[in-house]
């Protein structure tokens, strides 16, 4: 039974990161075609092996552990709340959301939806899946692990550059 519940959420969880990847280069092109550039293309490899390393980590801890984590409704619950910011922020976002920080100069940022509330709204959905995933199967040490790691790049590198690139807007919705 676990292993089928490892199986169909990882199952799901490569979908939805695929077809966000795609949504993404769609997007990607958009933006550029319209004057847009990247910046902080150097660590963007390191949240793609991040996110992989992580899926792979959670899969074999859960079918080791081969149980449903301590509190399991709380983190199902956690991480189907955080699928809700996630989408909420790719719709408010609409053609300008990406897993790349991309900026058009002097257009304007967005300030609705989850924006209205929270500055990186994104992050902190990903942050939560990241901990919470793991912990629907028992898998601590991931969780620990994905989510320390995931705190330091966010905050001390993608967070920063993102910052600085979104200073060459001036101006919100």
């Amino acid at each position: 039974m676990v292993a089928g519940m490892i199986a169909g959420l990882a199952s799901i969880i490569i979908i939805q990161r695929l077809t966000e990847l795609l949504l993404a280069n769609r997007n990607q092109v958009w933006i550029l075609k319209k004057g847009g550039s990247e910046h902080g293309a150097g660590h963007y490899p390191l949240f793609f092996l991040l996110h992989t390393v992580w899926l792979v980590c959670w899969v074999i801890e859960g079918y080791f552990t081969n149980s449903l984590g301590f509190f399991w409704p709380v983190w199902l619950s956690l991480f189907l709340f955080a699928q809700v910011i996630r989408y909420w922020c790719i719709i408010s976002l609409g053609r300008y959301w990406n897993t790349r920080i991309l900026v058009i100069p002097g257009d304007l940022a967005v300030r609705r939806g989850p924006y209205r509330f929270v500055k990186h709204p994104n992050y902190l959905a990903v942050a939560l899946e990241l901990a919470v995933v793991p912990l629907i199967f028992g898998a601590v040490v991931t969780a620990v692990v994905a989510t320390a790691a995931n705190a330091t790049l966010l905050l001390l590198v993608r967070i920063p550059v993102e910052e600085q690139a979104l200073d060459l807007r001036n101006h919100d919705i």
